[in-house]
């Protein structure tokens, strides 16, 4: 008979927080914080109590893109995130604001993961969204092996070289038993200005093959369009927009699509909590 894995310490709920969604890549330059940030905004939109942690503790851009630039203050034995656009906040970025660069082993990087969790006032959230550095390492598994979460969101592009960082994380979340909501694929297409007509810059249909050959969800396609990068650069996320434009209305109908899926697993991360008219 095979010796069975010896178990793991219990993850623990964080207080509060009824879903922890983690968002990663494989890779870096997919647009993960963009869509992490969007992500937020349109659940917040929506009328749902959100949370944004941003774990990317090397290259912290949550704080431009949600327009937050402030050190945050105590409130007893607890951190206060920041807040904006009805989101509460939390990254790096506010505790090393001269962006010097942050040379950390593993064990430095698993105890500032568990204080944005443990410590952190977060108060009740329907939603915490873990935007995750990119890659398989370190932060990740801090965060997955301590904390139950709800599922996670695989950001990829429809370039090759994209696709096959993918697939490892999706293999990743799958090793460590984390429910897998699915892939968006970002940058999907360009509309060109004048033409109106779509332009595959990084190839077309590759997200959704992925999918479907790892047995997970494909959630969509986010165009690629100066507009979601001028958002991000000046801290107005595009989801903020009214969901009529095409570009607001990719990441709402994204955030439908998390909620549904999470509704399906059945896998909250948290106590249940009333969610407020």
């Amino acid at each position: 008979m095979a010796s069975q894995q010896p178990q793991g310490p219990p993850k623990l709920p964080i207080e509060g927080v009824e879903h922890v969604v983690a968002v990663g890549s494989g890779k870096g330059g997919v647009g993960k914080t963009t869509v992490a940030v969007n992500l937020a905004v349109a659940l917040a939109g929506q009328g749902h109590k959100v949370g944004l942690m941003d774990a990317d503790v090397y290259g912290p851009n949550v704080p431009r893109m949600m327009g937050v630039q402030a050190q945050p203050m105590a409130a007893g034995q607890k951190i206060r995130p920041l807040e904006n656009f009805g989101i509460k906040v939390m990254s790096m970025g506010f505790l090393n604001p001269e962006n010097r660069p942050l040379i950390w082993r593993g064990p430095m990087l698993h105890g500032v993961i568990q204080d944005f969790l443990r410590r952190v006032d977060w108060g009740n959230l329907d939603f915490l969204i873990v935007d995750l550095p990119p890659g398989t390492g370190d932060v990740q598994l801090s965060l997955l092996q301590t904390v139950p979460i709800s599922g996670a969101v695989v950001v990829t592009t429809p370039s090759d070289v994209s696709l096959e960082d993918a697939r490892k994380a999706v293999l990743m979340f799958r090793q460590v038993r984390g429910e897998i909501l699915g892939i968006v694929e970002n940058m999907s297409y360009l509309i060109a200005p004048g033409s109106k007509e779509r332009i595959d810059v990084f190839g077309t249909g590759g997200g959704k093959r992925v999918a479907e050959e790892m047995n997970v969800h494909f959630l969509g396609e986010l165009p690629l369009d100066p507009e979601i990068r001028l958002g991000g650069d000046t801290g107005n996320p595009v989801a903020l927009r009214d969901s009529n434009d095409p570009n607001a209305a990719a990441f709402h109908e994204l955030a439908r699509k998390v909620v549904a899926r999470i509704q399906e697993t059945g896998r909250p991360a948290g106590p249940s909590i009333t969610v407020e008219d």
